[in-house]
């Protein structure tokens, strides 16, 4: 079947002989496009169907992203944050959207991405809790700006959070999964955290524990 959403994706069904259908959502970093994280598709457990969607904002040939941002002479980020809300806002609805045309319930949706895609996808935990069961986050970091939105700790109860992180990233130092595992303990949210040797890049190692995680869901 092929999907109606307001944004451009790439989708790869559900195994017909699979028990209940899981929808896994893939985000991809800043710079890149759709094809780059649907390329882990045949990976993942057949139960899961896959839906790869392409950021908003145009950034250059074939290279999109969910929000700009500039880098401060003391290496500080500063985002538009007008981006990160309009795309969040997006992303909500096309969550919502796919997974009703899927008859996929909230309680099996899954929403993963790597680096700017990773951001936006503990955002949408951390924010919409109703709207899923669990996020994917690869080489990322949390932003301050969506602490006021995050939602209240019972919303959040049940919710599960894959953080993997490179021990020798240099685009996002390992100090941002830190940061990341240090909230999420504060919350009742089941957090599973995975460091691996590398720098900002999904290796062999990382892939293979984090399909295993997601087949832990199911």
């Amino acid at each position: 079947m092929s999907l109606e959403l307001p944004v451009t994706h790439l989708y790869r069904p559900v195994d017909p002989a699979a028990g209940a259908p899981w929808l896994l959502v893939l985000l991809h970093g800043v710079g890149s496009n759709e094809a780059d994280l649907f390329g882990l598709a045949p990976a993942v457990p057949g139960q899961f169907h896959v839906l790869s969607l392409r950021a908003p904002f145009h950034m250059g040939p074939d290279a999109f992203g969910w929000f700009t941002f500039s880098v401060r002479s003391d290496g500080h980020r500063v985002i538009d944050a007008e981006q990160e809300v309009a795309s969040r806002r997006i992303l909500a609805q096309v969550i919502s959207s796919s997974a009703e045309q899927l008859s996929v319930p909230a309680e099996r949706v899954v929403v993963g991405g790597f680096s700017q895609g990773g951001i936006m996808s503990l955002s949408l935990l951390l924010t919409r809790p109703e709207l899923l069961a669990a996020a994917l986050v690869m080489h990322s970091r949390l932003l301050p700006e969506i602490e006021p939105s995050v939602a209240p700790a019972e919303a959040l109860r049940g919710r599960r959070l894959w953080v993997s992180h490179g021990t020798a990233d240099s685009v996002m130092p390992l100090a941002n999964a830190h940061i990341i595992r240090d909230r999420i303990r504060e919350l009742p949210v089941e957090l599973s955290y995975a460091e691996f040797p590398g720098g900002h890049e999904i290796r062999p190692a990382e892939l293979s524990a984090v399909m295993t995680w997601l087949d832990g869901l199911l």
